[in-house]
């Protein structure tokens, strides 16, 4: 397929489903996410789409709700990009929490409200969806951000490792959820 057809087959997938992932173009169109990439170039330039956290979205429906993202959703904090937990919503604004901390509360808030949320692994600094992550608490290491502090983890090995040396608990998703609830008493803010 030529790059002006998959232009063209782009155009009509985003503007029949608003928002889709780069992961997910590259699979359905059979080529790199590089060449996605490359793609998107003249649809951004045009005003027809804006990127997302991992995607893109019909711009007429972010032009007006971009959120600014240079402080926490919960506590307003500034942002450090390692730390960040992004929550796609319906409308497809973003909000962006410090950390996933604030992440957590934030998630259960929103309950199925949401479209998505990423955070990022702590070692290697990649995007991973929150649901698959792996999530530690009460370790010795300090960040020097919200408390009880919580780290993501793409992959189980590396977190229990990880804790090895530093303490904590290392939990699922749904569990951390739950203990980061628990653990608030019902308080949103930060400590």
């Amino acid at each position: 397929m030529l790059p002006v057809e998959r232009r063209s087959r782009i155009k009509a997938l985003i503007q029949s489903k608003q928002n889709m992932k780069i992961s997910e173009l590259s699979e359905l169109l059979g080529v790199s996410e590089m060449t996605i990439h490359r793609d998107l170039r003249p649809l951004l330039e045009e005003g027809l789409i804006h990127k997302t956290f991992g995607g893109i979205t019909l711009a007429s429906d972010v032009a007006e709700t971009k959120q600014q993202t240079d402080s926490c959703i919960i506590c307003s904090r500034g942002v450090k990009e390692q730390l960040a937990y992004r929550i796609i919503l319906p409308d497809n604004q973003i909000e962006t929490a410090c950390c996933a901390h604030c992440g957590l509360i934030r998630h259960r808030q929103l309950g199925s409200e949401m479209n998505q949320a990423l955070c990022h692994d702590f070692f290697t600094h990649t995007t991973i969806g929150a649901p698959y992550a792996w999530y530690v608490m009460d370790t010795s290491l300090q960040i020097g951000c919200c408390q009880p502090q919580v780290l993501t983890f793409a992959n189980k090995k590396h977190a229990e490792k990880f804790v090895l040396g530093f303490g904590g608990e290392v939990y699922d998703f749904e569990t951390a959820l739950e203990i980061m609830h628990n653990k608030m008493n019902g308080q949103e803010g930060c400590h």
